[in-house]
This record gives structure tokens, sequence and C-alpha cells, in this order.
């Protein structure tokens, strides 16, 4: 939870949300208005989801269109991304990093140029390289490690672009955070390119018997639910990252076989894995001490509930999904 002097910080405040009505975004859109903010949204979705909201239709790629929406913003919330599963990520290289860097560098140029003073990017555990447990460094202007993932390179080169602006323009309220496996209500549920939660949930809602996983179970993940990165967006905001980035993950390592069986506490479905598929990386899991003493970050939200309520979401949601942009369909003639 965010203590309500946090909260009160935001009150009255103009802030810009770019990807708010997504997965973490919806959530810190949510809370934002709770704390009595001026909240305007941008998206490509063609979602209206809060009464309290300002929602803008745009393309973020148009620079000129960045420089419009960013008129009378204080503060910005900088969400706006291309989510897709691991097999599109891999083979559509194109279409997850060129617009990734095209409206990351939009739009924290226009912020820029705007004025704003306090800004939050949400980066992205494909950032790192590959390793079991990731934990921040000291900095981010540097190449130094490749990221574990192609689309890494734009998230790393916006981080690298903040860190451009601290070094010639003093402007060290720009914050940012680097999410691990987030779920929630909200989440892609698109058949051709979702993530490993609503996946499972389309086909256990399908009726699959049994429901065959890929790999044999043991692979370690940190899933963690978007209302707990949302708070941690709205700290790290506030209290600033100090220069680098700071892990939102939930600091605890699931193992797929722990998912399935979360899921089947509630859901009644047969399963078997499939030892002749990829199970992927063994183990990948963030350390969060870094966020915990830094900005207060405190995520509570139970694996078993934050299912729960996923799951309770998608069967009143089934096809959001079919409103919501999709960056790896084919380019239109």
């Amino acid at each position: 939870m965010i203590r309500d002097e946090v909260l009160k910080a935001f009150r009255g405040r103009s802030v810009l949300v770019t990807g708010g009505t997504g997965l973490i975004g919806r959530q810190v859109v949510d809370l934002l208005a709770v704390a009595g903010a001026r909240v305007r949204v941008v998206s490509l979705d063609r979602l209206t989801l809060d009464p309290r909201v300002e929602y803008v239709y745009g393309d973020l790629t148009e620079f000129a269109f960045c420089r419009e929406v960013m008129r009378d913003i204080q503060m910005v919330c900088h969400l706006a991304g291309v989510k897709g599963s691991v097999d599109v990520s891999r083979t559509q290289l194109a279409s997850h990093f060129v617009p990734t860097l095209m409206f990351n560098t939009n739009v924290l140029e226009a912020a820029r140029r705007a004025g704003v003073k306090q800004l939050v990017y949400t980066s992205s555990i494909g950032a790192y390289a590959s390793a079991e447990v990731f934990v921040e460094g000291t900095e981010v202007g540097t190449f130094s490690d490749a990221p574990m993932d192609f689309a890494g390179w734009a998230k790393r080169v916006a981080e690298l672009q903040i860190h451009a602006y601290a070094t010639q323009y003093a402007l060290d309220g720009y914050a940012l955070v680097r999410p691990s496996n987030v779920y929630g209500p909200g989440d892609n549920f698109d058949p051709e390119n979702a993530m490993v939660v609503p996946t499972l949930l389309m086909r256990i809602h399908r009726g699959e018997d049994p429901v065959k996983i890929w790999g044999d179970g043991t692979a370690i993940r940190d899933f963690v639910y978007s209302r707990d990165v949302a708070e941690g967006i709205l700290l790290a905001l506030h209290h600033g990252t100090r220069g680098t980035y700071v892990n939102l993950g939930s600091g605890k390592g699931v193992s797929i076989a722990e998912l399935v069986e979360a899921l089947r506490g509630f859901l009644d479905f047969r399963y078997e894995f499939d030892t002749t598929k990829p199970g992927g990386f063994p183990k990948r899991v963030m350390d969060i001490e870094r966020a915990r003493a830094w900005i207060e970050y405190a995520p509570t939200t139970p694996l078993a509930e934050g299912l729960r309520a996923t799951w309770e979401w998608f069967i009143a949601h089934q096809d959001e999904y079919r409103r919501k942009q999709n960056y790896f369909k084919p380019d239109p003639a």
C-alpha cells in the first residue's frame, strides 16, 4: 500500500499516462484518480475505462502528437509498450523494436521540451542480460552487457536517453523501473501473442483436456501482480530512483508447476507437461531490496489471490483484446 502522504502529493497535479489502458496503466490511472490527480491517458486502444479520466486516442510514434498531448502536463508516467509472447518477439523483431524505440524517444523528448520535471519510465526485465537473479547496477549510461532479448535494446536506449538528460539538463526527477513478469486484470489475452498466465487461462477456459504445458514445470519465474507494480511506479515517480533504476517484481521465484497448482486451487482442470518442448531459461527472479529501501516498494498480493482476480476479469472481458492495438498484425496496405 502507498502511504497517504505520498498519494497526497499527486492531488491536483496534471499527469499524463501513456499506455493507460494497458495491464499496468489502468491500475496507475485508478491510483492517480483516487489521489485526486488530473489524469490524461494516451493510447491506441479503443477503450474508455474510467469516467474520471481524459482519454486521448493517438499515435506516440508521431512527435507532433506527443508535443500536443504534453501541453499543461506536470508529471508523466510513460508505460506505453509493445507486449507479445516470446515467439512473436523473437520472430517479428522490427514490429517489437521499431515502435518501442520511436515512441520512447518521442515521449521523453516531448516531456523535456514541455518542461516536465517528474517522469517515470517503465523499462523491462528484458533490458537485463540473462541471469538467474537480477540485481540492479549502479548506473545506466553504459552498454556493458547485452540485453537478454533484442527488444531489450529499445528499452535500454530509452534508459540511456534519460541518463543523457540527467547529465546535460540536470533532469534528476526522471525515474526508471524494471518490472518482471506482470499479470493481472487487463492483460493481453490475444491467443496469437499472449504471455504465460493469460495463455493458461484461455486454454483452461476453452476446455483443453489435458492442458499441455511446455517443459517439465521446473522453470522458475517472478510473477508480480499489476496493482503492486502500479504502486511501485507511483512510488518511483514520487521518490525518484537516484539516476538509475529499481526492480519491480515479487522478489519470489515460482515454478511453472507451482503456478499451475495455484490455478488448480480454484479451477478444475487436468494438465500434463510436454518435456519434448522447451521450458525456457531455468530461473529468472528479481531482487527487490533496492526498491524496498529507496521507494518503500512492498508488493503484497499473494499469487493465488492475483490469479483469481485475473480469471474473474477475463471471464467478464474475454473480447477486450480485439479493441487493443496489436503491433504484430500485418501492416495495412
